[in-house]
């Protein structure tokens, strides 16, 4: 038995997120229905996370086992893209040490948020367009405080099925290009819906709904989802990268 890595992006748009769901279209099943095809025999990936329903992924890592093993790679990429939908493309597949786990193994997991501030109907479904331009200065003296061993249950989706809501945030912090904003967060894990939760209470600071670091400090130390902001649309919310150990 092979254990074999698989790595690609995908448009979340048209999917209820990565993981097989009843009655809903989802990438994992579009995944195991075309390796399955490729390379005869029934193939059941693990992926490395959840994305909700609409979330895209510029980098997801999945395993699978083989009884086969892999052959021609190049040719293996080639058929699965060919007969993957358009919003989905295999980057990379190999076969990887026996005890590696795409979700277990992964040390350090990085999300973008893409926002933009003008109306513009090609870029709709991977960035979420505002109305107003928020205080970059504000929402970035509040993402210092994200960074280090926290407890996220304020912006964690009620329900989930963690034994605890602690993650170690390494960075967090907002950059502008023009006419777009862009939130980056790295962290050793993610709660369900934590990232879009953080983005939407931050924009309530860039636009003084919420009075800066010492309101957000105090929502987080609440440890109480209604304190905290709405959630952030799922079109602007990007899994980037994932980190394993060498």
């Amino acid at each position: 038995m092979m254990r074999i890595r698989i790595d690609i992006s995908y448009k979340g748009t048209n999917y209820h997120g990565w993981q097989i769901q009843e009655n809903a279209n989802s990438v994992q099943e579009e995944l195991n229905r075309a390796l399955s095809l490729i390379l005869n025999e029934k193939i059941e990936t693990t992926g490395c996370g959840r994305t909700d329903a609409g979330v895209h992924a510029r980098q997801y890592t999945a395993h699978f086992d083989s009884q086969k093993g892999l052959t021609d790679t190049k040719n293996i990429i080639y058929k699965l893209n060919s007969l993957l939908s358009k919003d989905i493309v295999v980057r990379d597949i190999y076969e990887t040490y026996h005890g590696f786990h795409a979700r277990f193994d992964a040390i350090k997991r990085t999300y973008k948020y893409f926002i933009h501030t003008y109306k513009d109907p090609f870029i709709n479904e991977v960035s979420t367009f505002i109305y107003y331009e928020p205080d970059l200065h504000a929402m970035n003296e509040a993402a210092k405080i994200l960074t280090g061993n926290r407890d996220f249950t304020s912006f964690c989706k009620h329900h989930s099925d963690v034994t605890n809501n602690f993650c170690k945030v390494f960075e967090a912090y907002w950059t502008r290009e023009n006419d777009k904003f862009i939130f980056t967060i790295s962290a050793n894990r993610f709660l369900r819906n934590m990232v879009r939760a953080i983005v939407g209470t931050m924009l309530d600071i860039g636009r003084n709904k919420i009075n800066g670091v010492q309101e957000f400090e105090k929502i987080i130390e609440a440890r109480d989802r209604t304190k905290a902001g709405t959630s952030a649309p799922a079109c602007g919310l990007f899994l980037w990268k994932n980190i394993y150990p060498s």
